[in-house]
C-alpha cells in the first residue's frame, strides 16, 4: 500500500530553556491509502498538539512530517498555505461552515476556489451529498440544519477536492449519539467506497470503534496501538476500553 502519512521521530516543545514544556517526544508512524486512524490520550497527553503539526497549524521542533512524499517540515510558508489547500481536508468539532451560504455553496466553495467548471462542482458535490445522505438540505444555510447535518456538511467539504489527508478533530464532540453514529458511519463510507484516508482525534471509545487503528499518546510518547482486523465493532470497542483503562483515562459507553 501508499504511505500517505509518515512522521519520523517528532519533537515539539513550548517555551523557552527555563521553563520548557515537552508536547511530543519523538513519535513515530506510518499511515497508508485508505486507512481511517484514530488517536487517543488523556487530556494533555499530546494528541491534539500531534494533530496540529500535521494539519500545518503548528511546526515540529524536531523530526519531519511527510505528506504524500512531501516534506511539510521544509516548506516556506506561501508552498505551504497552497499544499494545504490542495492536499488537506479539515473536520471541527464546531464544523466552522459559512453561515451566509447554503450547503451547497459551503461544499462547492472549495471547487470554485480551484476554478473548477460549473458542470464538474455541481456533478461532484451531489456524488458526496449523496455519500453522506445530505442531497435533502443542499439549499438549506447552517441555521436550518440540526449539528449532525452540519458535521455532515462539513465532512464532505472536507472531502470535495480529493484531499491527500482528511484531519478530524473530536468530530463527534458537539453531536448527540444518534447524530454521532450517523457521522462515524458516513466517514467509514468515505473511506470504504472514495478511498479516503483519515485521522481522527478523539476522546470517545464509541468514535474511535470505527476506525481501522487506533494510536495511543501518553506523555507526549506512542504508548500503544490497536489494530482492529477481523474484529466486529464491539470487540473493538472493547480493547479500546481495556487499553484506556490501562491509561487511567474515560471513555463514552458503547451505543
Amino acid at each position: 500500500m501508499t504511505v500517505i502519512l509518515q512522521a519520523k521521530n517528532i519533537e515539539k516543545y513550548y517555551g523557552n530553556k527555563n521553563n520548557l514544556t515537552r508536547a511530543l517526544a519523538g513519535i513515530s508512524f506510518d499511515i497508508e491509502a485508505g486507512e481511517y486512524v484514530g488517536v487517543m490520550g488523556a487530556s494533555g497527553s499530546g494528541k491534539t498538539t500531534l494533530l496540529n503539526c500535521v494539519s500545518t497549524i503548528d511546526t515540529v521542533t524536531a523530526g519531519h512530517i511527510l505528506i504524500g512524499g512531501r516534506d511539510i517540515t521544509e516548506m516556506r510558508a506561501e508552498t505551504l498555505a497552497a499544499f494545504r489547500r490542495k492536499a488537506l481536508g479539515f473536520i471541527f468539532q464546531d464544523f466552522n461552515l459559512l453561515d451566509t451560504l447554503t450547503a451547497y455553496e459551503n461544499i462547492a466553495l472549495a471547487l470554485t476556489i480551484l476554478k473548477t467548471p460549473p458542470g464538474e462542482i455541481d456533478r461532484r458535490v451531489l456524488e458526496m451529498a449523496d455519500i453522506l445522505g445530505i442531497v435533502g438540505i443542499l439549499p438549506q444555510y447552517p441555521y436550518q440544519m440540526s449539528g449532525g447535518q452540519k458535521q455532515r456538511v462539513a465532512g464532505a467539504r472536507a472531502m470535495i477536492t480529493n484531499p491527500t489527508l482528511i484531519l478530524a478533530d473530536e468530530p463527534t464532540g458537539a453531536l448527540d449519539s444518534k447524530s454521532a453514529r450517523t457521522l462515524l458511519e458516513s466517514l467509514q463510507r468515505l473511506v470504504r467506497e472514495r478511498g479516503a484516508t483519515i485521522l481522527m482525534v478523539t476522546h470517545d471509545a464509541f468514535s474511535a470503534s470505527y476506525c481501522d487503528r487506533i494510536m495511543f499518546i501518553q506523555d507526549g510518547k506512542l504508548f500503544y496501538q490497536l489494530v482492529r482486523g477481523s474484529d466486529n465493532r464491539k470487540l473493538f470497542f472493547d480493547k479500546i476500553i481495556e487499553v484506556i483503562s490501562l491509561l487511567g483515562g474515560d471513555s463514552h459507553d458503547v451505543a
